[in-house]
């Protein structure tokens, strides 16, 4: 095989970048602690520190499609040899999330967004979403089911897949982020403080879930 051909064309480049992008929604879009997390602190501290916390996850999401669309077995087993202790640190920060939102009292005004804030919503969602390795069974999953596992693949094409997973998980906390926010104007301190408590309860059930896990023996 030339290396123009193992580089892969314009075309296929584009085509494997959209595929990721779609592979980038479909692993974000679904609601989860992360999802709940986002929308509650696009509500209390606006849409900036919301998008930031989508962005980590974005971010996470990736790093392990990197290391599906790389094909980094050493590191995916080493990561996955590891999935007790990283699910037990998941667990135990949704719990501590879930527990400080359920307890917090809504803001009578908008803080003003600084760079600690946004680093601090980032780092938050891009570890706990590294907590997760199973993530990288559901890329590698779906990169065979879409014909994207292949040892042919050219560098140009990886890298394309890595940048359409992020570009398309952060498409949707932008969406999300950004969206949710039209509705702020409808929330007084009162529903706040029963978003709060939602949301918390949820987040603290998804770390309650993730321990319990860790509980039941292997098959």
């Amino acid at each position: 095989m030339g290396q123009g051909e193992s580089l892969g064309g314009p075309m296929t480049v584009w085509m494997t970048a959209i595929k990721g992008m779609g592979l980038g929604l479909a692993i974000a879009a679904p609601v989860g602690p992360i999802g709940l997390l986002c929308i509650r602190r696009s509500l209390a501290q606006g849409r900036w520190i919301g998008l930031a916390t989508g962005l980590g996850a974005a971010t996470a999401d990736g790093f392990y499609g990197g290391i599906a669309g790389f094909g980094l077995t050493a590191v995916s087993d080493r990561l996955m040899a590891q999935a007790w202790a990283l699910q037990l640190l998941g667990g135990l920060f949704l719990v501590y999330l879930g527990w400080n939102t359920a307890r917090s009292t809504p803001a009578t005004a908008a803080a003003p967004v600084t760079s600690r804030g946004l680093i601090g919503a980032y780092g938050s969602t891009f570890l706990l979403t590294l907590t997760n390795p199973a993530t990288i069974l559901s890329f590698v999953a779906m990169f065979a089911g879409l014909g994207l596992v292949s040892a042919e693949r050219g560098p140009w094409e990886a890298q394309a897949l890595v940048l359409g997973v992020f570009l398309g998980s952060a498409l949707w906390w932008l969406c999300l982020s950004w969206g949710v926010t039209f509705f702020s104007p409808y929330l007084t301190p009162a529903r706040m403080i029963w978003l709060n408590r939602l949301a918390g309860a949820a987040i603290f059930s998804f770390g309650g879930v993730a321990l319990g896990a860790l509980l039941i023996p292997s098959p």
